[in-house]
């Protein structure tokens, strides 16, 4: 019953690195387009690289994949390839990250990298009704004015980005680091998320809603090691965007059985399940659901709240919002369906 819930069930995705899409197969592709020399021979040895012991280890072979993705059809490739998935596993709207300077750095022109990943948004949409809202991620570990000079070449196209956020490698990069960035972005109209509490302790997390005035945490787990916090995010409701096997593939948790996200539903967080970099992390957003379902021992009502969380989290209007939301009434439990 449970497993036919997660598959059925309409969800909300607010997580996901399109780069971390980028599944073995299309990068040989891309780089037999683009003629890029990899450092792997197939497939198969791309994804036995993927024994990553922390997110540093994962991260220098996600910037090397990256390294195929040069023209705008190969963005509109790689996003359309992940709203495939996403349909197939009943997403009806996603929230995606991108990383312009993992592009703009190599000489990638920022229009290029937009373009190419706001049309495959656009045709989503059409093809299979997928909304979706873009967030442009900044890279913690290079400089505050780098992130600043990033965000001047966004402004050509606020139109088509609703946030920005705050990624890569979290120990030694604070969020307060970048609260001058944050404070412009805002002032330009864009919401504002931030990865905290992964590696980061929970002071992170105070950091990204204090300094970075952030609307939700990106990962989060972390906030159970101080108590007020945990109140704080229960009293206001700011959602957690958790990850549960990327949790686990970079040893955050030892095992799926270790991992709290069921005893952060339970506690009232607004928390919710997604798939961050489901090509280097075995898994999509059903089978993140899957996994901390089995592991966890999740109900049905579990799912049920998961979901709904999901759209409860989302950058969505009212009307928007309420539409989602009465798609999950069929899925609720008979004395809810009123």
């Amino acid at each position: 019953m449970v497993k036919s819930l997660i598959r059925e069930i309409p969800k909300a995705e607010l997580h996901l690195h399109i780069e971390g899409s980028l599944e073995p197969e299309l990068m040989f592709e891309l780089a037999e387009r683009n003629r890029i020399s990899l450092p792997f021979r197939s497939v198969e040895e791309v994804r036995k690289a993927y024994d990553f012991t922390d997110l540093q280890s994962f991260l220098d072979i996600y910037y090397a994949g990256a390294k195929v993705l040069l023209q705008e059809r190969d963005f509109y490739d790689l996003t359309a390839a992940y709203l495939k998935k996403a349909h197939a596993q009943k997403v009806v709207h996603t929230e995606i990250f991108f990383d312009p300077q993992t592009h703009t750095d190599r000489g990638i022109p920022f229009a290029t990298v937009i373009a190419g990943i706001r049309q495959a948004l656009l045709d989503g949409q059409k093809q299979f009704g997928i909304s979706s809202r873009l967030i442009l991620c900044f890279l913690r570990h290079l400089s505050a004015a780098q992130a600043m000079q990033t965000l001047e070449q966004a402004l050509p196209f606020k139109d088509w980005i609703t946030a920005v956020g705050l990624d890569s490698s979290e120990a030694g990069h604070p969020p307060k680091k970048f609260t001058e960035v944050f404070d412009r972005a805002r002032a330009e109209g864009f919401l504002s998320v931030a990865h905290a509490g992964e590696e980061g302790p929970p002071d992170y997390i105070w950091q990204a809603l204090q300094e970075l005035q952030a609307a939700r945490i990106d990962h989060g787990v972390r906030c159970q090691e101080d108590p007020e916090l945990v109140s704080h995010l229960i009293k206001n409701q700011i959602p957690l965007t958790v990850c549960p096997l990327s949790n686990v593939k970079l040893r955050v948790f030892d095992t799926m059985q270790d991992h709290n996200l069921k005893q952060l539903l339970d506690l009232g967080i607004l928390v919710t399940v997604n798939s961050d970099d489901p090509a280097y992390f075995g898994g999509y957003i059903e089978e993140n659901y899957t996994a901390v379902q089995q592991a966890l021992g999740l109900s049905d009502d579990d799912i049920y709240r998961l979901a709904s969380n999901s759209f409860q989290s989302a950058f969505l209007d009212g009307k928007d919002r309420q539409k989602f939301l009465a798609l999950l009434k069929p899925f609720s439990a008979p004395e809810t369906r009123r």
